[in-house]
């Protein structure tokens, strides 16, 4: 055994919060917490993040990090006061992959957006004079992955975040304070909302066949299938799928070929190191199905079913983001999403996912026949499960 201090330094401290947002959690980090070189985009910051989190584990556990071994766990945020107008804090979200040494930073986390809320006010990040003793804070959140404006209402009591109370959110096994999130103008109105211009498009994928799919781009870009054409119902749990590596295969070649499609790679083996976006997801009418938790959910609490991808398997509930994408799809008459819902003009969708039901709200507008979004608003809670100093080997210098 080796005891050379040169070669064997102490590990690093770095000052970190472990918060969960939404159905996900992830390590929360200030900026200026970090040593120099992970400060800026590049291998250093990549590398750190990845010891972390206790990736890449060819086991597929991370236990050798605080990452849970699943998508909605595996998961970074990086804030800092904002650089834009108007806004408090700029938040950086990077998805870490479990089994490669790969750090995706091409999209959002919805889901961590309410935790984004409470860690910038309580950090210091939003100035003290937008604080209210008790009520709301308005947090103005500028999401630098994919630059666009989200407000999170934060309740605060005494002057401090709030993050106890009875709102519950399935998925999520204890009750919390409830934190509405905005999603303001998530469709800049010079980008495609529809990428094809299509609402449906027919998606030829080799060996494999031809889908309707409605392709779409608010919140994450997203791509929508009908369950019955590739074998579902629509009420599927994780075991369903997950367990399914033929399935798990075929979502994946899909979702590359509508990668490709959407203009998001030029070919579809580009696909292998772009896990994040685009997500790959199901719809299906409302019907009565048995949540994960064992509770039964009548057809009439719901007005449609979604289930979605991330990172390769079925997701537990649903990606904030991938919420955006469904609120905003199911207020456009024709697509996939709307028909599922019953068609017609709606502002506002609940729809079962493997864990429950989610609420999403959409305002949504044809101008010049073009759509566009105003607002997608969703309630999530957000609780801080640890406070300190995370530790990792100067590995990333």
């Amino acid at each position: 055994m080796s005891h050379d201090s040169q070669v064997h330094k102490p590990q690093v401290k770095i000052p970190a919060t472990y918060i969960r947002g939404g159905t996900s959690k992830g390590v929360f980090f200030n900026l200026t917490d970090l040593p120099a070189s992970c400060q800026v985009p590049g291998k250093p910051r990549d590398n750190m993040l990845l010891r972390v989190i206790g990736s890449p584990d060819p086991y597929g556990k991370q236990t050798d990090g605080m990452g849970g071994a699943t998508s909605s766990t595996s998961k970074t945020v990086i804030l800092a006061k904002s650089e834009q107008v108007g806004h408090d804090v700029d938040y950086l979200f990077g998805q870490v992959a479990i089994d490669k040494a790969f750090v995706d930073w091409s999209g959002n986390c919805g889901n961590l957006t309410a935790a984004v809320g409470s860690f910038a006010i309580s950090s210091g990040l939003v100035s003290a004079d937008r604080i209210p003793e008790n009520g709301i804070c308005e947090v103005r959140i500028w999401q630098k992955n994919i630059s666009k404006t989200i407000i999170a209402h934060v309740p605060i009591t005494n002057g401090e975040v709030q993050e106890t109370g009875d709102f519950e959110l399935d998925g999520v096994t204890f009750p919390a304070a409830e934190v509405k999130v905005d999603f303001v103008a998530p469709v800049d109105p010079s980008e495609a909302m529809f990428p094809t211009g299509n609402l449906v498009d027919d998606l030829v994928v080799l060996d494999i066949g031809t889908f309707k799919v409605t392709m779409i781009t608010a919140g994450i870009p997203t791509i929508f299938l009908n369950a019955d054409e590739i074998g579902y119902t629509g009420t599927e749990l994780q075991e369903a799928i997950n367990g399914d590596e033929k399935a798990l295969a075929r979502f994946e070649t899909i979702r590359a070929y509508g990668a490709v499609k959407m203009g998001l790679i030029s070919d579809i083996s580009e696909a292998a190191s772009r896990q994040h976006t685009p997500k790959v997801a199901f719809v299906a009418p409302a019907q009565a199905y048995t949540s994960s938790s064992g509770k039964n959910i009548a057809a009439s609490d719901i007005d449609l079913h979604v289930r979605a991808l991330s990172m390769g398997k079925l997701h537990h509930a649903m990606m904030g983001t991938a919420a955006v994408a469904i609120g905003t799809a199911a207020a456009i008459p024709g697509t996939l999403v709307n028909i599922a819902a019953g068609s017609g003009e709606r502002s506002e969708v609940t729809f079962g996912h493997p864990s429950g039901t989610l609420k999403v709200g959409a305002q949504a507008e044809c101008v010049n026949d073009n759509w566009t979004v105003k607002k997608v608003s969703m309630s999530r809670s957000a609780r801080v499960l640890m406070e300190g100093q995370v530790r990792v080997p100067a590995l990333f210098e």
